[in-house]
């Protein structure tokens, strides 16, 4: 260490003292240098202990050893492998056993330390998954090359990312399972906070051609071809989150840090058990008030009351106000004041007196068309009635907005699905997507893991064989 120190300083001073011609502007540079010159120099440094340190343990475990397949596996050869690690690719002899029933082999000190069937260590690993969750595939290489010194192409951003994220989901999927067959059974959180809501929202994710094959557009979008095949597949995403006090206005405050996220492409009925599994998860089974919010689709009351029947169920406030402003246009022909018409009508859906809404709606003999369309836009007001008693969920002092799952589409999934030319397969976005969610559910050190077939703890300590 002292002889690198040294070397260092020897070869690095003219850059660090300056005193050049370039005056402060190359003193910057020069420092800039220096600091990833010794950054690099660390890097090797490390790399190099940490490969004598597992070369200690080379991974014999006997002359036979376990297949995992019921049979005995026989000691072959020591064989090389390249891992790539936080500190650079290292070289790593290791102990190979070959099953002749099986016909294939393995290297146990591989599993052991993480890489059998990759090259990427856990560590490596976990900030690639960052990297990947937060920005596209290349530029997530070069920040891990600009950030960490470690050269990483988008193929292995991706393969990693990707990857990592599909065992994440599966994991989660288990465990949902396993919370609703009473298996897992979590503990309630302490302190116990008043009340637990549940938003739920859909988007859609741009998807590969083979990926929406054979599934129509649900309407045309603008700068598309007609041609009537959809181009996005629908994420559903679910936010739950607690409030335990209101502020000095009567007014609900989301409690800090309270978030978690689901995103899936699973169809509303493969959805509903994951949700549920995570509302008794966040405590739903002894909490005192539990809410469902959402922007009034059939599949999320539908889902709300088979998952969580005694919740009650709000309309987003805003969806209500654009239906109600798309009402207003509908009617504008024939009403004497459209907007005195649409202020009266914005009033008494503030305090919730939506029945009156549909009698102001109904004055007016239509026919034809015209009813049809009243018709309609009045459907979304008879069909979420008592859902939309918003002075009576004021008093009690509840959101009567969806704005944290709202904010969750974009944040969560638009902007890194969504961006410009992304086309998506569905095991690759769900990756992502579950990343994307744990990580904004501050979840990421308690679910992620290493590969299923890997062990989950690291033992540098040499076996004495």
């Amino acid at each position: 260490m002292t002889r690198l120190a040294t070397l260092l300083a020897g070869q690095l001073a003219p850059a660090v003292t300056g005193g050049g011609a370039g005056g402060a502007q190359s003193d910057r540079d020069g420092l800039e240098a220096v600091e990833l010159a010794i950054r690099a120099a660390m890097l090797h440094l490390g790399g190099s202990l940490l490969e004598q340190l597992l070369a200690a343990d080379r991974g014999h475990r006997g002359p036979n050893v376990g297949c995992g397949c019921g049979h005995e596996a026989g000691f072959v050869a020591y064989r090389a492998k390249t891992i790539h690690t936080v500190l650079g690719p290292l070289a790593l002899r290791r102990a190979w056993y070959h099953c002749p029933a099986c016909r294939h082999g393995h290297a146990p000190r591989d599993a052991q330390l993480g890489v059998a069937g990759t090259s990427a260590t856990p560590g490596l690993r976990r900030m690639i998954d960052r990297a990947g969750a937060a920005a596209p595939f290349a530029p997530a290489g070069r920040l891990l090359s600009d950030l960490a010194g470690l050269h990483v192409n988008a193929k292995r951003v991706q393969r990693t990312a990707e990857a990592d994220g599909q065992d994440a989901a599966a994991m989660i999927e288990a465990r949902a399972a396993a919370i609703r067959a009473r298996t897992l059974i979590p503990l309630p959180p302490a302190p116990l906070p008043d009340i637990l809501y549940t938003a739920v929202d859909g988007t859609g994710v741009p998807m590969t051609s083979t990926e929406t094959q054979d599934r129509p557009a649900k309407t045309a979008r603008p700068g598309l071809p007609d041609d009537g095949r959809a181009r996005t597949r629908e994420v559903k995403l679910a936010c739950l989150f607690t409030q335990s006090t209101l502020d000095d206005k009567g007014r609900p405050v989301r409690d800090p840090d309270s978030s978690s996220y689901l995103a899936s492409f699973a169809p509303a009925p493969d959805f509903a058990p994951l949700v549920e599994a995570e509302a008794r998860r966040r405590g739903s089974e002894h909490i005192r008030q539990l809410v469902v919010l959402g922007d009034g689709a059939a599949w999320i009351w539908n889902l709300a009351t088979k998952i969580l029947p005694a919740a009650t169920q709000i309309v987003d406030i805003y969806h209500a106000r654009e239906h109600l402003h798309a009402l207003a246009g509908t009617l504008a022909f024939i009403v004497t004041d459209p907007q005195q018409w649409l202020q009266e009508r914005l009033d008494e859906l503030d305090a919730g007196n939506i029945e009156a809404i549909i009698a102001a709606a109904r004055e007016y003999d239509l026919v034809g068309v015209k009813a049809t369309d009243r018709d309609k836009a009045l459907h979304y007001f008879q069909t979420n009635t008592v859902r939309m008693r918003y002075a009576h969920y004021r008093q009690l002092g509840l959101f009567i907005g969806s704005g944290t799952v709202e904010a969750g589409c974009k944040a969560v999934i638009g902007q890194r699905l969504k961006l410009s030319g992304m086309r998506w397969t569905r095991p690759g976005a769900t990756g992502i997507l579950t990343l994307r969610a744990q990580q904004a559910s501050n979840q990421w050190d308690d679910i992620w893991t290493p590969r299923h077939n890997q062990t989950p703890t690291l033992d540098l300590a040499p076996s004495g064989t």
